[in-house]
């Protein structure tokens, strides 16, 4: 289906570009959004009259979504969430979750603007980008941990699975020492350094 763009849709183009699209894309989402109409002789010409207001209009809500930017841009929030010890979440953040998160620290945004390219499903500290208008969009961090303590190493850049990880390997060992029974464990290590040198 040809359509004519009302407003900058990624990946499709700018206002007033008349491109193909799949007729399911156009009928379920552009066309009910208002983001374009059917490339028609009639459409065209209404479009052509109203170029001017429409390109007004999207400039207007640029400009608000630019002021608006300033209290989005950069803001973290902080998710708690149960996960299993390798650090894989029971579950995983939704979109609702972090729209939630946001607004309580007052940045008023709306569902639909979270772009998330993936689930979250491990703890860790993501980038999340947030698109407050087509033309307009900010990145936020999402920090997903299992306390508040946890949280907070993860935003001074610490990898709490990497060092949780390396707390065990550690721990594992101290406790292994293997000059306690030269015996038998120290044919067990020769006997692997043997198979090497011979290959």
């Amino acid at each position: 289906m040809d359509i004519i763009l009302l407003e900058r849709v990624e990946k499709l183009g700018n206002i007033g570009d008349v491109v193909t699209v799949k007729d399911g894309f156009a009928r379920n989402y552009l066309l009910p959004n208002k983001k374009a109409l059917r490339a028609n002789e009639a459409n065209k010409k209404v479009f052509e009259a109203n170029r001017a207001k429409i390109e007004a209009d999207n400039a207007e809500k640029r400009s608000d979504a630019q002021k608006h930017a300033g209290n989005v841009e950069g803001k973290q929030v902080v998710l708690i969430r149960a996960s299993s010890n390798s650090g894989q979440l029971y579950g995983s953040v939704s979109v609702r979750d972090i729209v939630d998160a946001l607004n309580a620290e007052g940045a008023g945004i709306a569902k639909q603007m979270i772009v998330l390219e993936r689930p979250i499903k491990t703890i860790g500290v993501f980038d999340v980008r947030v698109s407050l208008h087509p033309e307009v969009s900010v990145n936020v961090k999402v920090n997903v941990a299992r306390s508040p303590d946890e949280a907070d190493l993860q935003s001074q850049g610490v990898d709490v699975m990497a060092a949780m990880f390396e707390q065990d390997v550690s721990g594992f060992t101290e406790a292994y020492n293997p000059n306690a029974e030269p015996g038998e464990i120290a044919a067990e290590e020769e006997a692997p350094a043997e198979g090497e040198a011979q290959g």
